[in-house]
């Protein structure tokens, strides 16, 4: 029996500029992201004779909602094979985070479906059918950072930032992605948060969903200013739609330390990570 197993990592965007509502109903985006390698779903597919998902979180649908199934139906359609396969999703990325879990979860599974089918599809076809699954998706099927346009299908690799030391934290709540963006336009700045462009490492960080995300979910916005007072903090931002906001730390900076003190003071339910981004 066939078995892939594959490494889906969390992404976070160092910039995200909305330009204009698209007539299709999207937005266009300007966006840079960043992969976090140390932080990943880990999936594996097996061809089998029946058709079995299994997934670690409970909260998650098992269904044709979940993006991995639909990635496999997409898949299945697309080269024209009916099969069956087992799969096996262990999740660390909480979902609803602003870390592209889910879309990195479908790549990943169009990727292990394409080597189990010996390459069926080439590079181009399977970023057209990624595209088609979600704004996000193909941006996970490729290596390393990339300039992401359009509604954030269209791909431009760039030279990877230094690899920077990163603190995600994030309360229990989620964010609705389509929401944070419906709410864009209309919405308004809150007068005590700095939403101006952050400067680390030659990148500017800037995230134009701060705006109605901060305006619906103010802990968010507390919790970036709270982080941006720390002395350890170089830099801190929302990540992508939230709810995960994310700290770039001074080199040394002890990460647990500030997380501890981030639970003590705000919210102790608050998970966290820290690690490094991504440099190739």
């Amino acid at each position: 029996m066939k078995t892939i197993t594959l490494s889906a990592p969390a992404k976070t965007n160092l910039s995200l500029r909305i330009l204009s509502k698209r007539d299709d109903g999207f937005h266009e985006i300007d966006t840079l992201m960043v992969k976090l390698p140390g932080l990943a779903d880990q999936i594996t597919i097996s061809l089998a004779e029946e058709f079995s998902f299994e997934c670690s979180d409970p909260e998650l649908p098992q269904d044709h909602g979940n993006l991995v199934i639909k990635s496999l139906n997409y898949y299945k359609s697309e080269i024209k094979e009916n099969f069956n396969c087992s799969i096996l999703l262990i999740k660390n990325i909480p979902h609803g985070a602003g870390l592209g879990g889910g879309s990195s979860d479908a790549a990943a599974t169009l990727i292990g479906l394409n080597q189990l089918f010996d390459y069926r599809l080439n590079p181009q076809e399977l970023s057209q059918l990624a595209s088609e699954l979600g704004s996000d998706i193909p941006f996970f099927l490729t290596a390393g950072a990339a300039r992401c346009t359009g509604r954030g299908e269209m791909i431009a690799a760039v030279s990877s930032p230094p690899a920077l030391p990163i603190l995600l934290l994030k309360p229990a709540f989620s964010v609705a992605t389509p929401d944070a963006y419906k709410r864009w336009k209309q919405s308004f700045e809150i007068s005590s948060v700095d939403y101006k462009p952050q400067k680390v490492s030659g990148i500017s960080l800037v995230n134009d969903l701060e705006r109605p995300v901060f305006e619906k979910h103010r802990f968010l916005a507390e919790l970036k200013q709270w982080l941006l007072g720390r002395s350890e903090v170089a830099a801190a931002m929302l990540s992508g739609s939230g709810s995960t906001v994310f700290a770039i730390l001074h080199d040394l900076a002890d990460a647990e330390k500030v997380a501890k003190a981030a639970r003590d003071e705000l919210d102790p339910t608050l998970w966290h990570w820290a690690g490094m981004t991504e440099e190739i």
